[in-house]
């Protein structure tokens, strides 16, 4: 699995263009983000909720690649962090397009989750 290219409000991974937040499992399958996880707390989709990080990590996961936005916006909570922590999972947030050329290079057992827009 390779990710082509991400611009403001979409991302390309293995030619196909999606145009939402998305999760790439462990076994490379594609799905839509759940913001509503964290949108309940928060009232925004820029900060990552302990549900949603429920929601994305999955058993075997070493590292989590978090996209944060063209611009950078995305950040987990003091309690989606904690729980990452305590799961051994590695997160490596950066700015979505530097965020998909490491998931790309990464070797680990890891987790994609890219916000596509600001």
């Amino acid at each position: 699995m390779k990710i082509d290219s991400t611009e403001f409000g979409s991302i390309t991974i293995d030619g196909r263009t999606y145009e939402f937040d998305v999760v790439i499992r462990l076994s490379g399958e594609i799905v839509k983000r759940k913001k509503k996880l964290s949108k309940k707390y928060y009232g925004t989709s820029h900060r990552i909720s302990k549900d949603e990080a429920k929601f994305v990590y999955e058993k075997g996961c070493e590292q989590l690649i978090l996209g944060t936005g063209q611009y950078d916006n995305v950040r987990l909570s003091p309690e989606a962090a904690e729980y990452f922590e305590k799961k051994e999972c590695e997160v490596v947030a950066k700015p979505t397009p530097e965020a998909i050329r490491a998931f790309n290079k990464s070797r680990a057992g890891k987790i994609g989750l890219f916000h596509v827009t600001c």
